[in-house]
């Protein structure tokens, strides 16, 4: 999937995670910010790399900044801000994911 421009989903509250994507320069860049990245970090990162893939996005650069949300919130709030920065609004693949 090709991200037209920048977009965010989420926010910066406690027990959520903001993120932001943007189109890439021909790679996946990560940056993973959380409280509990000592603990969590690998299974946060397999996470937001796993619904990458599923969304066949190969380029693009994501800021995640994770208040402690859990697996599900991170992965819906990624979702978001892919298909909008796709601009998506109609026929969203949800059963796919």
């Amino acid at each position: 999937m090709q991200l037209n421009h920048a977009a965010v989903g989420g926010t910066e509250e406690s027990g959520d995670v903001f993120v932001e994507v943007s189109p890439g320069t021909g790679k996946l860049e990560l940056e993973i910010t959380s409280k509990v990245l000592v603990l969590y970090g690998e299974s946060i990162k397999k996470s937001i790399l796993e619904t990458l893939s599923r969304l066949k996005v190969t380029d693009a650069k994501v800021i995640v900044k994770d208040k402690g949300a859990v697996d599900q919130t991170i992965r819906a709030r990624l979702v978001t801000a892919i298909f909008r920065a796709a601009d998506m609004k109609e026929n969203l693949p949800w059963g796919d994911l």
